[in-house]
């Protein structure tokens, strides 16, 4: 029976390259040069480093345009609130990957609620759905396309 499988990953690769170059950018930008603005990434944690709100706004941005030209959907990314002090403001960015539980249910609840001849299950943190014609899963993915969801979603494993 044809299946694949429903996922949001992110190319952590391409992420870190991203802060690479946002690095190499505020490091010759005019307006940064002085400050102690900087980014520190921790795995799924990049904390942007500033003298104020106003510079983390503007590091938010430059990151934002480099993860895009990347490739990466800024839709995965959780802002925290900024800490600012009077030496140097810091906000934490989350990058989410993976479907948690509730997310995955919403899909299943979704793809059910279609009416559409296939089956949906969870796997961990993703989400399989196989079916027994090709095209109905071809109408699954263009439905959940059209779907707005909280999370990038990727269709992987297509099998026939």
């Amino acid at each position: 029976m044809p299946s694949f499988d429903i996922v949001s990953e992110l190319n952590m690769h391409e992420v870190d390259n991203a802060v690479d170059q946002a690095k190499r950018e505020i490091s010759n930008r005019f307006d940064f040069k002085g400050t102690k603005c900087t980014f520190e990434q921790d795995k799924n944690v990049i904390t942007l480093v500033g003298d104020a709100d106003f510079h983390l706004r503007q590091l938010q941005d430059i990151l934002e345009g480099k993860l895009i030209k990347r490739g990466i959907d800024i839709g995965c990314i959780d802002l925290a609130d900024p800490e600012v002090n009077l030496s140097e403001a810091r906000q934490k960015l989350t990058l989410r990957q993976g479907l948690d539980s509730d997310q995955a249910k919403k899909l299943v609840k979704l793809i059910k609620d279609s009416k559409m001849k296939v089956q949906a299950s969870i796997q961990g943190d993703k989400v399989r759905v196989t079916g027994k014609k090709r095209d109905d899963l071809q109408e699954v993915i263009a439905m959940l396309r059209e779907a707005k969801f909280e999370m990038p979603l990727q269709y992987e494993n297509f099998r026939d």
